[in-house]
């Protein structure tokens, strides 16, 4: 069940804010709103060390988004990121060549 998987702004504030501020200076509004509420699925499992990529739903590996789909290139002070987003849904967020995410411990 998607629930189950963290929020994203839990793990990672600092990430979420600069998604939503990034998302917004490209117009994307709508987006901007969708990535306070972004879970982490599943972590990119490459084990490339430049690659901090994630899943925000489910979606076969290898396989095509299809009809609907579209890429939203950001431009981050460092680094690379890039969404993957269908019929207005967030799907995947790639994070390359950027510092490394530290990860919020909860209390």
């Amino acid at each position: 069940m998607q629930q189950d998987h963290p929020l994203v702004r839990d793990l990672f504030p600092d990430l979420v804010t600069e998604l939503i501020a990034l998302l917004e200076a490209e117009g994307e509004r709508e987006l901007a709103v969708c990535a306070w509420d972004l879970r982490l699925v599943e972590e990119c499992a490459c084990g490339d060390g430049f690659c901090q990529s994630f899943r925000t739903a489910a979606h076969p590996s290898g396989q095509p988004y299809g009809i609907g789909h579209r890429c939203v290139p950001l431009l981050p002070a460092q680094g690379l990121m890039c969404l993957d987003v269908v019929d207005g849904r967030i799907m995947y967020v790639e994070i390359i060549d950027r510092p490394p995410l530290h990860r919020r411990t909860t209390p």
